[in-house]
């Protein structure tokens, strides 16, 4: 905004309606530069911030899977999300808890405000009554100067408690009352702390068992357990498999500067093994085979011992070998290996088997193979 008829009032009335500078004239030249030249640089600095922002929310880790049993949990986070009840995430490990808990934060109406995370397995019992709590200088030896706790640090925004099982029984009584009236004290403290807090829980035990061996508060089990979501082992989620592979060979061919692809042996192989480890042992496979195979087709020899050591179908069975099990396990491994070769197109993987695209789907409904 230029003028040769300023005032302290023209400038923050033209301030306040979008103008970033305010110069008088008559003015220098060599000022008007300079002045011109920060504008410019202040909106590269938003620039780049936007795009910095931008490119953060892309390589945040989320749920990978469109398998019916995936879905479930993605229709559960969208529903839960939006409020500020307590949900407690179950599943085996490996089965991407943590990737749950995140996406019900980013949805939420508290995105903006701070997600804490704390491993309740991995610290000393000693220590996590600090660590959730915080402290006060001199509460214990060591305790140089005042530490806020996670729940202070969370205040406003989302506390995760992982493997929640684990957390010492003379804890969760605190905690319940943290849940119950929204405040803490620091260990070593005497002043109450008001948290706004939306907690979510997760831990591979059965809490329902840990209760009735006496290792986890039952009035506690029922305060975090408002909002259950039961996160599907890969093995209930095998339509996913391709798509975890494809995504995790992408990754990792960016890491390794080439393109790495899996050979059809390899993926049937894949789809036959059941991850015990879940999806975490799934991209464990696919790391190590990216670092030890000597070509970019990953091979079955290129894969661990379990994945192929039962390619003869009859070592799959205790006892005799019924020839119709046998025969129907070998026609579900072809389908799904023709499946994950197309990438899920049936028209292409009918004309790979030799079969109408009709029969195809009369197999797939038989053996509950979805997509």
């Amino acid at each position: 905004m230029m003028t040769a008829y300023g005032s302290v009032d023209d400038a923050v009335s033209c301030m306040k309606k979008g103008a970033v500078d305010y110069i008088l004239k008559p003015f220098n030249m060599d000022d008007l530069v300079i002045r011109i030249k920060r504008v410019l640089e202040m909106q590269s600095v938003k620039a780049k911030c936007a795009s910095l922002e931008e490119h953060c929310l892309l390589t945040q880790k989320h749920i990978i899977g469109e398998s019916p049993a995936i879905k479930k949990v993605y229709r559960i986070i969208s529903q839960v999300a939006p409020t500020d009840s307590t949900v407690l995430v179950t599943g085996e490990s490996g089965t991407g808890k943590e990737l749950a808990a995140a996406a019900i934060h980013r949805s939420s109406t508290r995105a903006t405000k701070p997600y804490v995370r704390i491993n309740c397995a991995a610290i000393p019992e000693g220590l996590i009554e600090s660590e959730l709590f915080g402290h006060e200088r001199g509460a214990f030896t060591g305790a140089h100067s005042r530490k806020p706790g996670k729940f202070e640090l969370a205040d406003g925004g989302t506390l995760l408690l992982d493997e929640i099982g684990d957390l010492p029984l003379p804890l969760q009584a605190k905690l319940l009352r943290v849940i119950q009236e929204g405040e803490c004290e620091r260990v070593g403290g005497t002043r109450t702390i008001k948290v706004d807090v939306r907690l979510i829980c997760a831990t591979a035990k059965d809490l329902g068992v840990e209760v009735k061996e006496g290792r986890f508060r039952e009035d506690l089990y029922y305060r975090l357990r408002v909002i259950p979501v039961t996160m599907p082992p890969l093995r209930e989620r095998r339509e996913d498999i391709p798509i975890l592979i494809d995504h995790f060979l992408a990754e990792f061919s960016q890491k390794r500067g080439i393109t790495l692809k899996l050979s059809p042996e390899a993926m049937a192989c894949m789809l036959e093994y059941d991850f015990p480890g879940n999806v975490r042992e799934l991209k464990n496979i696919i790391e190590r085979a990216s670092v030890l195979a000597p070509n970019p087709v990953i091979t079955p020899a290129d894969l661990p011992a379990d994945l192929h050591s039962g390619d003869d179908v009859a070592e799959s069975f205790e006892g005799p070998v019924i020839l119709s099990e046998a025969l129907a396990q070998t026609e579900k491994r072809c389908l799904l290996s023709a499946l994950a070769r197309t990438g899920g197109n049936r028209t292409k993987a009918a004309e790979l088997l030799g079969i109408s695209r009709k029969n195809l789907w009369e197999k797939m409904k038989h053996y509950e193979i979805t997509l």
